[in-house]
């Protein structure tokens, strides 16, 4: 799953002690963690990414189209009522549609979201085509309408697209960095602390057994020791002197009856 451990530099390795050893494997069972969750995210912004950029190419190809037969139906409107373009701007313009924005959550990734909001308010140029072309006026008049809802609706998703791209590469990068860089730095700490541990309990237990032999050693050097003594006291004559088990030691150390020992 992971790239092999990294090498170390001498400023990387910690003391390889037990307790080292178990903050870096919470060290890494925290980084598998985070590792599967952006891991997760990632898959899901990669998802998302897919859906608006399916929705980006479908609203631009129906918008050739709308664009192309709202300026037709100008043309036609212009054509049947004349030149009204200057009674238009001479007229008071008030804002009927505006744009209002909100944000929708994807993965803890927040992405802006254009709505377009009707004002309610009344169009002044009502007389507009009253001599003729009025028809014409209100289809070119409804056409552009829905060339705004898909402008607005373009903008929304190319903003979102772009924030998701951006968030993408960040987390891509999290995720590379975890699954090539950290993950891999633990392990090769974790790896440098067991086999230091395995070298010092290889130490320890030579060390014990040299101890071992040497106490062995120092055991079989006084019983020779002794059996030479014996062997000597027998030859000489000498009874060598053994302890009953019956013997009391303390009754050497025994005053006699009625003397007073004075210290």
């Amino acid at each position: 799953l992971f790239s092999s451990p990294l090498p170390l530099t001498m400023s990387d390795k910690p003391p390889p002690t037990r307790m080292n050893q178990q903050v870096f494997k919470g060290k890494k069972k925290a980084a598998v963690g985070g590792f599967k969750l952006l891991k997760k995210k990632a898959d899901a912004l990669k998802a998302k990414f897919r859906d608006y950029a399916k929705a980006i190419a479908a609203t631009k190809g129906t918008m050739a189209d709308d664009t192309a037969t709202a300026f037709f139906s100008l043309t036609q409107a212009e054509y049947a009522a004349g030149d009204f373009k200057k009674a238009v701007l001479e007229g008071n313009m008030v804002a009927k549609v505006r744009v209002t924005s909100a944000v929708d959550n994807v993965a803890g990734v927040k992405l802006p979201v254009f709505n377009m909001q009707d004002t309610g308010a009344v169009n002044e140029n009502q007389s507009l085509g009253l001599v003729g072309g009025g028809k014409k006026i209100a289809a070119s008049r409804t056409k552009f309408e829905t060339v705004l809802k898909n402008l607005i609706k373009l903008a929304s998703l190319q903003t979102s697209f772009v924030t998701l791209d951006e968030a993408m590469k960040v987390t891509n990068r999290r995720v590379n960095a975890l699954e090539n860089v950290t993950i891999p730095r633990i392990e090769g700490i974790l790896d440098y602390i067991s086999r230091e541990l395995d070298e010092l309990e290889r130490e320890d237990f030579t060390r014990l057994k040299k101890v071992q032999a040497s106490k062995e050693e120092r055991l079989k050097e006084e019983q020779r020791l002794k059996e030479e003594e014996t062997r000597e006291a027998m030859e000489k004559g000498i009874k060598p002197k053994v302890m009953s088990v019956n013997e009391d030691i303390m009754s050497k150390f025994e005053s006699l009856d009625g003397d007073e020992v004075l210290f």
